[in-house]
Parts: C-alpha cells; structure tokens; sequence
C-alpha cells in the first residue's frame, strides 16, 4: 500500500485584501456588460449582504476583544497581521486612525530619506482621503532620487492605510521628463532599480 506523502507543503501566503476587493470589482464590472440588469442587482446586493454580515461579526469580535483583560494590546498586535489589518481597515475598525498609521509610516522611511539628505513632512488628510505630504531636501549623488524617494514614500504609506486615495508630494521636481511605456504608464528608471528602497524601510 502506497505510504502518504509526508513532505509539507510551504505555508500559502495570506491573500491580500485590497486584491481581492479589486477583483471583485473586476467581477461585478464583467457581469454588468454580459448579464441581465436583475442579475447584476442580485449579485451586487448578496456581496453587500455578505459584507455587512462578516463586518457585523468582526465589530462583535473587536469588541469582545476591548473587554478582556489586556484586550487593546491584543488588537495591536492583531492589527500588525497583513490580512487581519486589511479586514480591520475595510471596517473601520482599526485600533490606530489612518494620520496615526501614516506617520508611523513614514518614520520607518525618514531614515532612507535622511540617508539621501531629504526629508518628509505631513500635511493632512482632506475629505477625499488623499494624502497631502511635502517633501524636503535633495538626493545627493543619486541620479534617481525624485523616482525612488517618492516610491519608497507611496509603498510605505499603502502598506499602512490601504484607504488612502491618493498621495500628493509636494517638492517633487522631475529632473528629466518620465519615460513611458504601453498605455502611457511612468517606468521605472535604471538608476531607480540600483538604488533600491531598503525591505526593512518599510
């Protein structure tokens, strides 16, 4: 008789929650142009159903969590969990507001951009959520700098506060106009790949 395979397989990643916010989006896009407008109208209402049903029942964990002993401390350490932070943003349940998470964000990077004589300084948020942020100080001796300050900036404060719309960066001055590729979108310059933003920075 065959002996079961006994070798483990590698933890799967946890999925990524903006991903799959966005597929089905992608999903519910694809039905609207092929489907029946009542088939659309159904499938829209059991997502929103389904979401309200798991976000009321992550709300009741939350706040079963508060009431125990040591309960807050518990939750930020929860919220440090790539896929448990993701849920607890899309539910605004988030134990830290977004400025909180942004500008804790934003302290991991300054030491990069301090490495590159520059600095970041937090505006605000507006109504709109989208970010408002002025940067400071040049990249001596880095060709790239405006390219890969501003990434390094964008990646940090994505990963903190997903609901964030957009960022505005003041400072910034292209030194060269970008290049583009298919669909106009901005490429990354070859100097940018050799200067890359350290992991431990964000």
């Amino acid at each position: 008789m065959a002996q079961p395979d006994m070798v483990q397989s590698e933890e799967a990643p946890p999925p990524d929650v903006a991903m799959i916010g966005e597929r089905i989006e992608q999903i519910l896009s694809e039905l609207e142009a092929t489907a029946e407008r009542s088939i659309v109208e159904k499938t829209e209402d059991l997502v929103h159903t389904l979401l309200e049903f798991y976000g009321t029942g992550l709300t009741r964990i939350v706040d079963l969590i508060r009431e125990t002993v040591g309960g807050e401390h518990l939750l930020e350490m929860l919220a440090t969990d790539d896929l448990v932070k993701g849920l607890l943003v899309l539910h605004d349940l988030h134990p830290k507001t977004v400025l909180e998470r942004v500008t804790e964000a934003l302290d991991k990077v300054r030491p990069y951009l301090g490495s590159h004589a520059g600095d970041v300084d937090l505006i605000g948020v507006d109504e709109d959520g989208v970010l408002r942020l002025q940067l400071k100080g040049t990249c001596d001796g880095c060709p790239s700098s405006t390219v890969t300050v501003k990434y390094a900036i964008e990646k940090a404060i994505h990963a903190a506060a997903p609901e964030i719309s957009d960022i505005d960066v003041a400072g910034v001055v292209e030194e060269t106009p970008a290049a583009t590729g298919p669909g106009g979108r901005p490429l990354l310059p070859l100097q940018a790949i050799e200067c890359p933003v350290p992991e431990d920075a964000l």
